[in-house]
């Protein structure tokens, strides 16, 4: 056997899950030359956060009527700013067409709820004073949730584990540093470890969900419809690289 055919043999890569941080610019309208104008304003007041930020481009929120977007031209004034195109999201047929003439990736509107973003948090500031805090707890209550989730709805259950004793519906999403129960329909999405506490887990009474991951490992509703525990009741591990569903 040759020694290109004994390198062949050996695996180049892995495909592997992981949540990334991106972040969204959701244009309202279709003028180019004021949002050349206005990121300029705020690469002025953050400049550490546009410097190779990964951008996807949502356009679904645009007015019918705002005429077509010259793609390309956005695109560049983004990069001049720092920012790098990953994709856009859109729903109009224009725009659409325009990403696919550019093989850029084209994500379906979203249906979580967004929160806007500073990007001044995080820079550098001059204090008068500094006033230490009295450290937090190590184990935080675990955070109790008696209200169906509806879609569009976060809840984060920061350093502490997560309990919904009722439904989630599609598009909700469910976050907590430790483990997370759902005493009823999981629809939407569960994020749990999502600091990278690879020991936690999710359980839920039926598993019906669009996303499940833990310390970044995810699976999505295509894959999990095709285990003989959909719609059961589970629970959702991980070892290594692999989230494993197993009864309850």
């Amino acid at each position: 056997m040759s020694q290109i055919e004994l390198q062949d043999q050996d695996p180049v890569f892995q495909l592997k899950g992981s949540m990334l941080a991106i972040t969204v610019l959701e244009l309202a309208r279709n003028n180019l030359e004021a949002l050349d104008r206005q990121l300029a304003a705020k690469v002025a007041q953050a400049p550490n956060f546009f410097s190779n930020t990964p951008l996807v481009l949502a356009l679904d929120k645009l007015p019918p009527n705002e005429g077509a977007i010259d793609l390309p031209t956005m695109m560049r004034i983004c990069r001049q700013h720092g920012l790098r195109t990953l994709a856009i999201r859109a729903n109009r047929i224009e725009d659409i067409a325009a990403a696919i003439a550019i093989d850029l990736p084209v994500l379906p509107p979203s249906g979580a709820r967004e929160r806007p973003l500073d990007p001044t948090e995080g820079e550098v500031r001059k204090k008068p004073e500094i006033i230490e805090k009295p450290p937090e707890p190590l184990i935080k209550p675990t955070k109790i949730i008696t209200a169906p989730v509806r879609g569009g709805q976060q809840i984060y259950a920061q350093g502490s584990d997560l309990v919904v004793i009722s439904s989630v519906s599609p598009g909700a999403e469910l976050l907590a540093d430790g483990n997370i129960h759902v005493y009823g329909p999981m629809r939407g999405r569960a994020l749990a470890g999502i600091k990278g506490d690879t020991k936690a887990r999710i359980f839920c009474q039926q598993m019906v969900a669009e996303l499940v991951s833990i310390a970044g490992q995810y699976k999505v509703s295509e894959d999990l419809r095709r285990d003989p525990l959909w719609g059961a009741g589970v629970q959702v591990s991980l070892s290594g690289d692999v989230l494993n569903i197993t009864r309850l």
